[in-house]
């Protein structure tokens, strides 16, 4: 494969984030393209649903078996996004860091991005669950109704602390995937570069704020015990910022330091 090297990625990276700056203020076009992503990654959400969860029988004595199936589909969301450039906060965390470093883009900016696309993908994953879901009957039927009812409680009775961490670790995993398709020059090169670390994520059962937007409220439209406040302040407000440090530090500004050209 004729991948690009990681001096390469890096400006690739920069122009990208040069570009998403761009169209911070524009923000009819930031809207649908927020829209659009956090559908995506809610249409990922149901599918590593109804195909991790759907085999009981043979992953009731095969626990990894479910966490396997279920990593394994989950990646059509970042793929979607990837290659159709549609906005998702977790791959902006990282992608907005080369551009901001080098002050091509103001902190403002990239604080603006943040907020404006992170509710854009609430609203998308909030309304493809409700239509596209939960009334289309998908998690009505057993084993999906108690699977998804105890992974929105499961949610929000971690620690503060513990989503947190499993937020740095989970979107690490995004955005050196989103790194990974940057190097990727063919189609079949960014999809592979997205699904490898996405499927890890979801096999380790770590913290994806928007994916959360998905689970959470899919839960409780399916009878969870969990109330709005427990999903924005218990869950969703921790794997945020878990997911910013792990995706701003930990590969935007990594990355960057490494593999930038010295002035």
């Amino acid at each position: 494969m004729n991948v690009k090297t990681p001096a390469e990625t890096l400006a690739a990276a920069h122009k990208a984030g040069l570009a998403k700056a761009e169209i911070t203020r524009q923000y009819g076009r930031l809207a649908i393209l927020s829209v659009l992503a956090g559908c995506y990654i809610a249409f990922g959400g149901v599918l590593s649903l109804i195909v991790g969860y759907g085999f009981p029988e043979i992953t009731a004595h095969n626990p990894a078996m479910q966490k396997l199936l279920s990593g394994c589909v989950f990646p059509i969301g970042l793929i979607l996004v990837v290659v159709l450039g549609a906005e998702l906060f977790t791959g902006n965390n990282a992608i907005l860091m080369p551009p901001a470093l080098r002050g091509d883009t103001s902190w403002a900016t990239v604080a603006l991005n943040w907020l404006l696309v992170w509710l854009g993908n609430f609203v998308g994953a909030l309304a493809f669950t409700y239509i596209m879901v939960w009334s289309c009957g998908l998690i009505d039927g057993e084993p999906w109704r108690s699977a998804i009812t105890t992974i929105a409680g499961a949610k929000v009775n971690m620690s503060w602390f513990v989503v947190l961490l499993k937020g740095i670790g989970a979107n690490w995993c995004v955005c050196l995937a989103v790194w990974l398709a940057l190097s990727g020059h063919t189609l079949l090169e960014k999809m592979a570069g997205c699904w490898f670390p996405v499927m890890a994520f979801v096999a380790l059962g770590y913290e994806h704020s928007i994916a959360n937007m998905f689970f959470i409220p899919a839960g409780i439209m399916a009878g969870a015990d969990v109330s709005i406040w427990q999903m924005v302040w218990s869950n969703l407000i921790p794997a945020t910022i878990g997911n910013i440090i792990g995706g701003a530090l930990l590969v935007g500004c990594i990355h960057s330091w490494l593999h930038a050209t010295r002035k």
